[in-house]
């Protein structure tokens, strides 16, 4: 019985949604032909149609939520609010605080045509091995000095001296206090006062 239940109940719901969007389909039809009867007229009938003020004309503290209304067209709506945040001084004083107030997009840094040495995938690579190359052709060849009358020995390789393993040093742990070492005191810190 609890499946058929379930089928029922899932079935009753999906019917449901099905009625609700077709009512939503509706009154967007509704109000798709109300904006466009609406388009024909200018904004001082469609204000009088609706029984609105005109929005320029709006005072602080006028109700607004007539505007608010799905007929009436956008164009009136963004007026009414754009004169309410003008009025209203919580809304018209940005105090500073804002977090993303600032523009951080890179379009606000960006230099046209800017030439750059950087490669994707490759870095600065390029650009630092040409300096190199630069560099060396502008250092000059140091030649070494020598006296006329000797001549240059030739370069003889370093004798290469083995170095001893490291002697192994075998460590006793006792309790036992050494006497022979001899014994320091431990170091005492000394005030003095004036007095």
């Amino acid at each position: 019985m609890t499946q058929a239940h379930d089928f029922w109940s899932r079935r009753k719901a999906a019917v449901q949604a099905e009625a609700e969007a077709e009512v939503i389909a509706s009154e967007e039809q509704v109000i798709a032909t109300q904006h466009a009867e609406l388009e024909e007229k200018s904004d001082a009938e469609i204000l009088a149609q609706f029984n609105l003020p005109d929005p320029d004309q709006l005072q602080a503290g006028d109700d607004v939520s007539g505007f608010m209304a799905k007929a009436v067209p956008d164009r009136l709506r963004r007026r009414a609010l754009r004169r309410l945040w003008r009025l209203n001084p919580v809304l018209a004083n940005v105090d500073g605080l804002v977090d993303y107030g600032e523009d951080y997009t890179d379009a606000a840094c960006v230099i046209e045509n800017i030439q750059t040495a950087y490669q994707v995938g490759k870095g600065m690579l390029s650009h630092i091995e040409a300096l190199a190359a630069e560099a060396e052709e502008d250092t000059p060849e140091i030649e070494p000095l020598v006296d006329e009358g000797e001549t240059p020995a030739a370069e003889e390789e370093p004798e290469v001296v083995p170095t001893p393993a490291p002697a192994q040093v075998a460590v006793a742990f006792t309790d036992e206090v050494d006497e022979t070492a001899p014994q320091v005191a431990p170091r005492r810190m000394k005030f003095e006062f004036e007095g």
